[in-house]
């Protein structure tokens, strides 16, 4: 029986987290707006529109939201062709691909910076699909972004598992009844992700893929 295997991208698998930091930063800035940065690093991992209501709060001038995502997109973009995958990210997902699983990402990213997160990796032959910000109407922590991750893959929750960095992505996974695998290389700490859902938890990428063989990831 297939079984899927499903994965956060920023943070995840391509170390972005503190570049979103740091665009949103100036973001919020641009538009005088002063928001700590420590809070916004909390919030990545949420779709733009959830992270602007998070750390601006429901009083805000929501009419400034569209302005504040675009000057974001902006910011970010100038990394594009820069991103710098994790260690062995692109190496873990072949091995999971030739270990029978199917690979399917799951992120809020879409269009050309998904385009640019995926050339980060440079592993698009083992990646079966992706569900991006653009298939799902309700982002992380919803369960959505999960669910449509199995659907593309023809996978029952039960047979999946879901590998992301932050709390969000756990709620999200814990919501879709996958089970869920956390990595710290997006700056949570294992508490957190544990608390949210959390049943193991790696370094990174290369952590993962050295110790599969008794992950929630192995063989059989």
């Amino acid at each position: 029986m297939e079984r899927a295997a499903v994965f956060d991208v920023d943070g995840t698998l391509v170390d972005t987290n503190h570049l979103h930091v740091a665009t949103w930063w100036e973001a919020f800035r641009q538009a005088g707006h002063t928001v700590p940065m420590h809070a916004i690093h909390r919030a990545v991992g949420l779709g733009s529109e959830d992270l602007v209501a998070r750390l601006l709060g429901d009083g805000r001038d929501k009419d400034q939201d569209a302005e504040l995502s675009a000057a974001h997109t902006a910011l970010y973009g100038q990394y594009f062709d820069r991103l710098p995958a994790l260690q062995d990210a692109g190496k873990l997902l072949r091995r999971l691909h030739g270990d029978g699983w199917t690979v399917v990402l799951a992120t809020s990213a879409s269009g050309p910076e998904l385009s640019a997160l995926r050339r980060a990796i440079d592993a698009d032959d083992a990646i079966t699909a992706t569900a991006s910000a653009d298939d799902v109407e309700e982002g992380k922590p919803a369960p959505e972004p999960v669910e449509q991750a199995l659907e593309l893959a023809g996978v029952p929750a039960d047979r999946a598992v879901f590998v992301g960095d932050t709390v969000w992505d756990m709620r999200a996974g814990s919501r879709a009844g996958v089970r869920c695998v956390g990595v710290l290389c997006g700056g949570i700490p294992r508490a957190d992700l544990e608390e949210a859902g959390a049943q193991a938890v790696y370094d990174d990428p290369a952590h993962l893929l050295a110790r599969l063989a008794d992950s929630p990831l192995r063989q059989g």
